[in-house]
C-alpha cells in the first residue's frame, strides 16, 4: 500500500480511461480480472484525439465512455498496465495515470 503524511488519506494511484462505448464491456472486464473493486462509468464522453472526432452526433464516428478509477497499490497498477496496453492498441482510446489522496472512512 502506498503511504500518505495524513493518517486519514491513503496515497493511490487514479487512473481515467476513455475508451469508444462499443469496448465499455471489455475494458470493464479487464479491470474485473485485475481486480481493481470499484469504478466509475461516464457515458456519453466527447473529445478529440488522434483518431478524429468522438462524440455522439450523427456526424461522429462514436460515443466515448469516461471510467475513473483508483489502484490502492503499484503492482495492482502494474498488473493493470500489462493487461489494458494490448487492448488499448486494438480498440483505442486514453489511459491516464495521476497520483491522488483517497480519504479513509
Amino acid at each position: 500500500m502506498l503511504e500518505s503524511p495524513h493518517s486519514s488519506l491513503q496515497t493511490v494511484k487514479r487512473v481515467e480511461i476513455i475508451v469508444s462505448h462499443a469496448f465499455l464491456e471489455e475494458t470493464l472486464n479487464v479491470l474485473d480480472v485485475v481486480g481493481v473493486s470499484g469504478y466509475t462509468v461516464l457515458g456519453n464522453a466527447s473529445g478529440k484525439g488522434d483518431r478524429g472526432l468522438s462524440c455522439d452526433d450523427f456526424d461522429c464516428d462514436y460515443s466515448g465512455s469516461y471510467i475513473m478509477t483508483v489502484c490502492n497499490s503499484d503492482k495492482q497498477l502494474d498488473h493493470l498496465i500489462d493487461k489494458i496496453q494490448p487492448f488499448l492498441k486494438k480498440a483505442g482510446g486514453i489511459f491516464v495515470v495521476t497520483t491522488a489522496q483517497w480519504l479513509t472512512h
